[in-house]
C-alpha cells in the first residue's frame, strides 16, 4: 500500500482508537495478544494495557523488537509503524529463525492521557537507574526548576520564566541548557525529565517481558524504540545510545548504516542523558542487544519546553478536569508538538519505519 493510504489507515486519533487498531490488525494475521494491564484507566474510563505481540518461531535465535510510547503521547507514530508492519507483512516472510516481537504501548498512561510521562509523573526513559545507588545530579534543571516548570502559566509569569532560561543559555551554550532541561533529573517530582525514585509499573513491565519472551536466552536481540520531538521536522534520526565502541553501538552502526548517531559523541540531536531504556536493555541482555531510538523531529525545542511546561503546570496544581477548555488547549499543543496530524509528516514516519525494520530483519537474517 503506498505512504499516504498507509497513514490514512494507520494513525489513530486516541490510545483506545489505536489498541482497537492493533487488536484488529493481530487478528487479521492470527496473532494473539499477551496485555499487561495498567491499574488506572484512561480519560474515557477504559482499560488501558501494554500489549504485546509474537510473530514468528517461538524458538527464534534473534529477535526484532519494536517499542512504542516509551513517553506517552509520542506512541501515536509509533503505533502506527506497529500496526503498519502487522498489515503490511505481520510476520509472512520472515528470515529463517528471525521473530518480531511487538510492544504497544509500554507507557500506556502516557499514552492515554496525552503526557510524555507515566502515572508516576516519571519520565520512563530517566528511570533505569539504580536505586539503590546515589542519584544522579543536575545542578543545570535544579538552578532553573521553578523557570522550566512555573505554578503558574499568566503571561508575566511566562516573561520571567523565559528570560531565566535565556539568560542560563546566553551564559552557558545552547549544549549546556539542553543538557540541564532534558538530560534527566531526580529531585523535582513535579518536574520534567523526573527519572523518580524507584522503578515504574511501565519499567517493571519492560523488565517481566523480557524474561516472559525469553529474550537473555536468544543470540541477537535488535530493539527499535520510536520516538519524537527532536531533530529535522519529519526525519528518523536513529539514536544509539550505548557505550562509544562497545559491540552493542558498534553493530547498530552496521546494522543500519551512518546514519546511526551517538549523544556521547556529539553526532545527535541529543544530547548524553540517564536512566535510558537502553541501560535497562543491556542489565537484562549484555551484549546480545543493540538499541535504537528512532527519533523523528517535529518542532523547535522551544516549543517543546512550552507545551510541556503547560501540561507539568495542569498536572502540578491539582485534579484535571478532562472537559475544561484550558485543558483540551493544552492537550492538543502536546498532541499536536509530539505527533503532527499533517499527512507529509506521517508518511515520512511510515517510509522511515519500513526502511529501519526492513534494515533491522535483513541484519538479523545474517
Amino acid at each position: 500500500m503506498n505512504l499516504e493510504a498507509a497513514a490514512r489507515r494507520v494513525f489513530a486519533e486516541t490510545y483506545a482508537e489505536a489498541r482497537t487498531r492493533l487488536i484488529a490488525a493481530a487478528a487479521l494475521r492470527g496473532a494473539s495478544i499477551k496485555p499487561y494491564l495498567n491499574p488506572n484507566r484512561g480519560p474515557d474510563g477504559g482499560e488501558i494495557a501494554t500489549d504485546t505481540l509474537w510473530l514468528g518461531p517461538k524458538d527464534a535465535d534473534n529477535v526484532l523488537v519494536m517499542v512504542s510510547a516509551t513517553h506517552g503521547v509520542e506512541g501515536f507514530p509509533g503505533s502506527a509503524a506497529e500496526i503498519d508492519w502487522l498489515l503490511e507483512n505481520g510476520g509472512r516472510d520472515l528470515p529463517d529463525g528471525v521473530a518480531v516481537l511487538i510492544v504497544h504501548a509500554i507507557n500506556p498512561y502516557g499514552f492515554a492521557w496525552l503526557r510524555r510521562v507515566t502515572e508516576e509523573n516519571v519520565d520512563l526513559n530517566r528511570n533505569f537507574v539504580d536505586f539503590s545507588q546515589p542519584l544522579p545530579e543536575n545542578p543545570g534543571y535544579d538552578e532553573l526548576a521553578d523557570a522550566f516548570v512555573p505554578d503558574a502559566l499568566d503571561e508575566a509569569t511566562l516573561m520571567e520564566a523565559d528570560a531565566r532560561v535565556l539568560a542560563y543559555e546566553t551564559k552557558h551554550g545552547r549544549k549546556e541548557l539542553m543538557k540541564a532541561r532534558t538530560g534527566g533529573q531526580y529531585k523535582h517530582k513535579g518536574g520534567m525529565f523526573y527519572g523518580g525514585t524507584e522503578p515504574t509499573w511501565s519499567r517493571r513491565t519492560l523488565e517481566a517481558l523480557i524474561a516472559d519472551h525469553d529474550l537473555p536466552e536468544r543470540e541477537l536481540v535488535a530493539v527499535l524504540d520510536y520516538h519524537t520531538g527532536l531533530g529535522p521536522y519529519g526525519y528518523g534520526e536513529p539514536i544509539c545510545g550505548h557505550t562509544p565502541g562497545s559491540i552493542n553501538v558498534e553493530r547498530a552502526k552496521t546494522w543500519y548504516g551512518p546514519s546511526v548517531t551517538q549523544p556521547d559523541l556529539g553526532t545527535s540531536s541529543s544530547v548524553p542523558k540517564v536512566g535510558l531504556a537502553e541501560h535497562g536493555w543491556m542489565n537484562a541482555l549484555g551484549a546480545s542487544v543493540s538499541c535504537v531510538a528512532l527519533e523523528f523531529g517535529t518542532y523547535p525545542p522551544s516549543n517543546g519546553l512550552r507545551v510541556l511546561r503547560q501540561d507539568h503546570t495542569l498536572h502540578n496544581v491539582g485534579p484535571v478536569d478532562w472537559e475544561a477548555e484550558e485543558t483540551r488547549r493544552i492537550k492538543e499543543d502536546i498532541r499536536t508538538h509530539f505527533a503532527p496530524r499533517y499527512p507529509d509528516w506521517q508518511e515520512m514516519v511510515i517510509f522511515r519505519c519500513r526502511q529501519m525494520i526492513g534494515l533491522g530483519l535483513r541484519a538479523l537474517s545474517r
